[in-house]
């Protein structure tokens, strides 16, 4: 029985071994894909509110050449604004098709989310990427750039039909008071959908915004309590929740953007804070260089943050800006007036050079804004 024992181990051994000695088939060998070629329908568009239901742009792209199904690729389509390098992009992805279309709307959606300003062209970068439909082998195309210029859609939260807006509250240093003191109370308008001001501010407080001085409509949040919403988010018209105010006393730079329907609280730090007074002084003024307690060279304040004047100015002098007459040590000027621009607009920069007076003499209307650190000066 052992013997017999032994011969079958011995078979069993040999099979084995036949079997190890038996050639594999090699595995198949499926070579590498490679980047696809991107190409649009249209190097540069503009479209208007009409064009919203209608394909304004279209992507297609070659074959990346995977070794399986095609109708299993994946494409991912990337825009950006140029320059970024994809690093805030927008995706969509497809399976299968080689070919991507925007509707006008949804294409002009994605891109003012980018912060494009209506009616002005810019350039887009756009690429995509291929892979299998696992993610594995991907291939990125070259980026390529389109022009495009953003239409007008409708704010999100509707404009006051006064054209002005002014804050109210016990944040503020009018308190509920209804009208509020102004001008400090009111905001400047920044652009046709973007409202600013800046003001000092009570904190724990709250306040509105109310389109009509003396009148109790409003603009408000639905809900004041969420966590640091002092800071900014989302407002509306008529909503149920005050504004918070922030949580410390101090000057603070209010902005309330209608076209995102968003609204943003930041400290205003900047030297010299807010003025309660401007005066211009310099050799290019009727004034010149005399620096009195007593300057008639007033600007007149419109708003929280905007002052304007209208004063003869020589060409080929200077002048400077004082938010205390008198006193020689607070200044605005410009950050370097070598530049020619500057003549005409600029930022205004605190303890900054001498302006330089306009090429041409004559009367000018000068409109200083501390909302942005502006200003601009018109020809009579």
């Amino acid at each position: 029985m052992k013997l017999f024992n032994k011969f079958l181990a011995a078979g069993f051994a040999l099979v084995i071994g036949l079997a190890a000695c038996e050639k594999v088939s090699e595995l198949p060998f499926f070579a590498d894909g490679k980047a696809p070629v991107l190409t649009s329908s249209v190097t540069s568009l503009a479209p208007v509110a009409g064009d919203s239901s209608k394909f304004v742009l279209s992507f297609t792209w070659t074959d990346p050449q995977y070794s399986t199904n095609a109708a299993n690729n994946k494409y991912i389509i990337q825009l950006d604004s140029a320059g970024r390098n994809f690093s805030k992009a927008v995706s969509r992805e497809v399976v299968g098709d080689r070919s991507y279309s925007f509707l006008g709307k949804d294409l002009n959606t994605v891109l003012l989310a980018f912060g494009l300003e209506f009616g002005k062209p810019y350039d887009i970068e756009a690429r995509v990427i291929s892979s299998y439909g696992n993610n594995n082998e991907r291939y990125t195309s070259a980026p390529i750039t389109i022009r495009y210029t953003p239409y007008r859609i409708p704010p999100r939260v509707p404009l006051p039909n006064t054209g002005k807006l002014f804050i109210v509250g016990d944040a503020t240093e009018g308190g509920w008071g209804n009208p509020v003191p102004v001008p400090k109370q009111e905001l400047t308008r920044i652009d046709e959908t973007t409202f600013g001001g800046v003001f000092y501010l009570i904190g724990g407080g709250s306040y509105l915004i109310i389109p009509e001085n003396g009148q109790w409509r409003k603009y408000s949040v639905a809900d004041g309590s969420l966590p640091n919403l002092w800071q900014g988010g989302d407002f509306g018209q008529e909503l149920s929740s005050n504004f918070p105010g922030p949580l410390v006393d101090g000057w603070y730079r209010i902005i309330l953007d209608f076209q995102r329907g968003r609204f943003t609280v930041t400290p205003f730090t900047q030297q010299h804070g807010l003025p309660q007074n401007l005066v211009m002084v310099g050799g290019a003024t009727p004034g010149g260089w005399d620096n009195l307690v007593g300057n008639t060279q007033r600007f007149t304040r419109r708003n929280s943050t905007q002052w304007d004047i209208t004063i003869n100015l020589t060409a080929g002098q200077e002048y400077l800006i004082l938010p205390e007459p008198g006193n020689w040590g607070k200044k605005y000027g410009v950050d370097d007036n070598s530049v020619e621009a500057a003549k005409l607009s600029g930022v205004l920069k605190p303890e900054g050079q001498n302006f330089k007076a306009p090429n041409t003499t004559g009367n000018y209307r000068i409109v200083v804004d501390f909302v942005n650190n502006s200003y601009v000066l018109t020809r009579q």
